[in-house]
């Protein structure tokens, strides 16, 4: 059997940018079911909500400070993630290493303020089913938080490192910084459903 070239692809990149990577795709995936889990549980809050008498259920409504400085905080964050993801198309190693090390410590500021988040709620979560699902909505950001954290330090060490400047990295970094872009999203309703929808 003769084989014969149609087309010769060797030129192209390894690795592109955006829709043109899979991991781009990947990221788009877990996106897209990760936020179905958020309006899977902010539809159970709705529904308990209007099943019951009263809203909260035997608690007082959270206290707002813990809930509103996590929302300046995440929104303030965005504003550095959106520098990064511009200098990873840019490819520039220098700024993308500074700007990993600042989203890694903007990344560990939500935890700390989740610390004093919990105890803000009022409620514990087995108390009834209106703590259960505050401390489920809470719990789930708290992991994509943590989740995405643990892969902006990793991505971090790797840009400081030999693999650091090559274009698939640099991939990675917009794919991070795109996923951070929907933590914070995911946050808004959330933050709206515990704090606001409570004091209706």
């Amino acid at each position: 059997m003769k084989q014969r070239i149609v087309l010769d692809v060797s030129k192209l990149p390894l690795h592109g940018f955006g829709a043109a990577s899979v991991t781009w795709w990947g990221t788009l995936g877990f996106m897209l079911i990760e936020g179905t889990g958020f309006a899977l549980v902010i539809a159970v809050y709705l529904y308990l909500m209007s099943l019951a008498p009263s809203w909260p259920l035997n608690a007082p409504p959270p206290d707002l400070l813990a809930g509103s400085v996590m929302t300046v905080a995440l929104l303030a964050s965005v504003v550095p993630n959106v520098l990064v993801s511009r200098w990873a198309q840019q490819q520039d190693l220098r700024k993308v290493r500074i700007g990993m090390v600042v989203m890694s410590v903007l990344g560990i500021v939500p935890l700390i303020i989740r610390v004093f988040e919990f105890p803000a709620l009022k409620v514990k979560w087995d108390s009834n089913a209106y703590g259960s699902v505050i401390w489920t909505m809470l719990g789930l950001h708290t992991t994509h938080i943590l989740t995405d954290l643990i892969d902006t330090v990793v991505l971090a060490v790797l840009m400081f490192s030999r693999h650091g400047d090559n274009r698939r990295r640099y991939g990675d970094v917009q794919d991070n910084a795109m996923y951070w872009n929907f933590v914070v999203a995911a946050w808004l309703p959330i933050y709206g459903c515990i704090y606001w929808l409570a004091r209706i």
